[in-house]
């Protein structure tokens, strides 16, 4: 039986029979305006991370974590600039440890990568090394007014994918997570409906027709 990983949302593992199945790379889509960090931020409670940042500083990242009342961990984080994001991601990549959580936020920029067969192969160094560590990749793919060019790409390889969904609805804010793909087991035919303020929790509220 392939050993899961807990994702820090006890609703989100319950749905998942214990949480994703270890050497999974996992894809998050989410808007840029939705609170998905806070998925990313008590991820890092649950086991060493490494948080790859490819347009906030690790500064900024590490204030963020540091501000929220969610439960967290001490990620590393490192950011990701210069010419070659995609050969300065693979490296540190190369060196993840076992049982690790692995970060990347967002993956629009290696997405946007020329020629495009390079971010296929970061993307196949990455799957191989997620599974040989028995670890764990979120990629935050940001689904705004500009998506990737190679999302459908990053979508295909990716084992899970989790895509959040922000509505405003009179004057609340609703958010509503769908896993509509789930290798290594079977995906919740349920949407989840989830209040994203302070730390991740269940709704409880029921939809009023």
């Amino acid at each position: 039986m392939v050993n899961r990983l807990r994702t820090g949302i006890d609703v989100l593992d319950r749905k998942l029979d214990g949480g994703i199945p270890e050497g999974s790379v996992v894809a998050l889509t989410a808007d840029p305006a939705s609170q998905a960090e806070l998925f990313l931020y008590e991820l890092t409670a649950t086991r060493g991370t490494l948080w790859l940042s490819l347009d906030r500083t690790a500064n900024a990242v590490q204030a963020s974590i540091e501000q929220t009342s969610a439960e967290t961990g001490d990620p590393t984080v490192r950011h990701i600039s210069g010419e070659a994001p995609l050969d300065n991601a693979g490296k540190l990549v190369s060196a993840l440890p076992e049982t690790s959580n692995l970060i990347v936020d967002p993956l629009d920029v290696l997405e946007a990568q020329e020629p495009r067969s390079r971010f296929r192969a970061f993307l196949n160094d990455l799957q191989t090394h997620i599974v040989n560590t028995g670890s764990v990749a979120i990629l935050h793919c940001l689904d705004g007014r500009d998506v990737a060019p190679l999302r459908d790409t990053t979508e295909h390889f990716a084992d899970v994918v989790f895509q959040l969904d922000t509505t405003v609805v009179g004057d609340e804010v609703e958010n509503r997570l769908a896993v509509p793909k789930f290798r290594g087991g079977r995906a919740p035919s349920d949407v989840i409906k989830l209040d994203l303020v302070e730390q991740v929790s269940i709704d409880t509220s029921r939809d009023i027709a």
